[in-house]
């Protein structure tokens, strides 16, 4: 095949939308394997093969098979070579296969010269990515931020024809489905839709800081959740805070940001946030839809790097989480502000667990606690060192009140975290509260009895 003017019309996500969406879709999972590309700490492709047909079954696809496809040199038409192409078109034919994922980036040339030879319909990583995103959002603005991705992945394809974007419940048209309609847009419309997107989302970001500031008047340390996805975040979120926020083994299974409070061991409490799991190669465009939610990351006190620790890739895995949160000036090592969970150590022979908790060292990364979100394992111990950490750097002071100074309370409650009341005989009272470093000069102002 060669690289016409024809071939370079932006492929039409409509084709073959309805054939696919009659029952679900018979798919065949390619996984181009470059060769002479090999990066320190990569995945091996059986790996990479078990990622990409989770990422396919997240959408209840009928997977027909997984293979890890060498290439030699990508073939800028179609990337595979001639050879592969035809027998892939043989497979497709003999095994009425539906849908052909492509677990990499396809150029809008190679995607429709491959649906051309293959005679079905073709999606690459980052689609079938934005049709599990579009399935997972449930909020107002998980959806927006699922839209404003995929706009500007389908903005990348138009090349110079018309092109249709289809909106559906459960998704954004990749793979088709009943009841769907359907949108005609240009490149000016889709600008246009951006821009409003963008917009809606300010709004959105705008009402979030402000939450986030009045949270930060208060006296409640902020604990976030990141990790891979499918490491376990929801479930170790609902353990955490006896709360039921959906947790499936799904790739993606948490889109939208959910906060809850936790109670830490001696009565405090902090709020956890539940965030979007990463995945190696995510788009840069998701990355820049979920910007806004992911600033609940950027201005925790405290981040909880979450790990499947049974996984053989779970380094690689974090390798990848470390790299996108970099994108957003966070340091995962940074000791002072992260905590490493490996979740899952249920799943791990007695034999083999490492120590539920594994200190700091000097010049290393942060510290460790192992778990099991599932059956409760190491949680406590978790607790203990969220505590920990959040208040290390928080003075505790004594004050006792009396007379007209009972007047000033209240006061002890907005300024710090009042550990323990005692209403004394006399008539005073006394009260032990734990201080923030950036409220102590206004707390010791306005208690200057207050002993340490």
């Amino acid at each position: 095949m060669s690289d016409t003017i024809e071939d370079q019309a932006a492929p039409r996500a409509a084709d073959g939308l309805h054939e696919v969406a009659a029952a679900p879709a018979r798919a065949l999972v390619l996984v181009p394997i470059l060769k002479g590309r090999a990066v320190p700490g990569a995945r091996d492709s059986e790996t990479r093969v078990e990622e990409a047909v989770g990422l396919a079954r997240a959408i209840d696809l009928d997977i027909v098979d997984g293979i890890a496809v060498p290439v030699a040199a990508p073939r800028p038409a179609t990337l595979f070579g001639s050879g592969k192409v035809e027998e892939i078109a043989e497979r497709v034919k003999a095994e009425h296969i539906d849908l052909v994922v492509v677990d990499g980036p396809l150029s809008p040339v190679q995607q429709r010269n491959l649906e051309r030879g293959w005679k079905t319909k073709v999606i690459d990583r980052t689609g079938l990515i934005l049709e599990i995103f579009g399935d997972r959002a449930q909020t107002a603005e998980g959806t927006l931020q699922v839209e404003l991705a995929h706009l500007n992945y389908q903005r990348s394809r138009l090349v110079r024809s018309w092109t249709h974007l289809e909106r559906q419940r459960g998704g954004f048209g990749f793979l088709g489905g009943p009841g769907e309609t359907q949108i005609e847009a240009d490149r000016r419309m889709i600008e246009e839709r951006i821009a409003r997107i963008e917009r809606d989302l300010e709004d959105v970001a705008t009402r979030r800081r402000q939450q986030r500031k009045t949270r930060k008047k208060g006296t409640q340390a902020s604990v976030a959740l990141v990790g891979y996805t499918n490491a376990g975040k929801s479930t170790l979120f609902n353990a955490l805070t006896q709360d039921h926020v959906f947790a499936e083994n799904l790739l993606f299974a948490t889109l939208d940001p959910t906060l809850r409070r936790i109670t830490l061991p001696h009565g405090g409490v902090a709020i956890l946030s539940d965030t979007v799991g990463f995945i190696a190669n995510l788009p840069t465009t998701l990355v820049a839809a979920f910007r806004g939610t992911l600033e609940e990351v950027q201005e925790a006190d405290l981040i909880l790097h979450v790990r499947d620790i049974a996984r053989p890739d779970s380094d690689a895995q974090a390798a990848d989480v470390a790299s996108v949160l970099a994108e957003l000036d966070v340091d995962v090592k940074a000791q002072d502000k992260v905590i490493e969970v490996w979740n899952k150590i249920d799943l791990l022979p007695e034999d083999k667990r490492p120590p539920r908790v594994i200190p700091a060292v000097a010049g290393g990364g942060p510290a460790v606690v192992t778990v099991s979100a599932m059956s409760g394992e190491g949680l406590s111990e978790l607790l203990a060192l969220i505590e920990e950490k959040i208040t290390s750097a928080r003075r505790t002071y004594a004050v006792t009140l009396q007379g007209e100074g009972l007047a000033r309370l209240h006061r002890l409650y907005e300024l710090g975290e009042v550990l323990d009341r005692a209403d004394n005989p006399d008539g005073s009272t006394t009260a032990h509260v734990r201080v923030a470093p950036e409220k102590a000069t206004a707390f010791l102002r306005t208690f200057p009895e207050a002993a340490a």
